[in-house]
């Protein structure tokens, strides 16, 4: 049963703008260090931060509820395994909430796709019940 759906478009250029103008102030209030680890090890970061940017806002779409308040973004962490499949681990309130809209007795999966062709990265999430 999916629980959660939410989808997310970034321009890359302005997520090139805004490094160029903020910096690391940008990358440390959004980003965890190993998402900047990974994304500044890349040859285009722009575009590894937009894809990351747009998980992080198609994971708060598909986390929403109405009485949802702010993310940390912080607390949501966009990691790749070993064959590079990109998935998003949850820390704090973003995993509070999560366990929160979960049914009793089932566990929740979170699926994630990335892909960009520039100037555009997008990213889809679906938060789905497994019993």
């Amino acid at each position: 049963m999916i629980i959660g759906i939410g989808n997310d478009l970034c321009d890359i250029r302005r997520i090139s703008k805004t490094l160029g103008r903020h910096g690391a102030r940008f990358k440390n209030r959004i980003f965890t260090s190993s998402e900047q680890a990974y994304c500044d090890a890349r040859c285009d970061p722009a575009a590894c931060y937009a894809k990351r940017w747009a998980a992080k806002e198609a994971l708060a779409k598909a986390l929403s509820t109405a009485t949802t308040g702010d993310l940390n973004w912080q607390d949501v962490e966009v990691t790749n395994g070993p064959s590079g499949k990109p998935a998003i681990i949850l820390h704090g309130a973003a995993l509070d909430r999560l366990t929160g809209m979960t049914p009793k007795g089932v566990k929740a999966a979170i699926h994630l796709s990335l892909t960009d062709e520039p100037p555009y990265a997008q990213a889809f999430v679906i938060i789905e019940a497994l019993s």
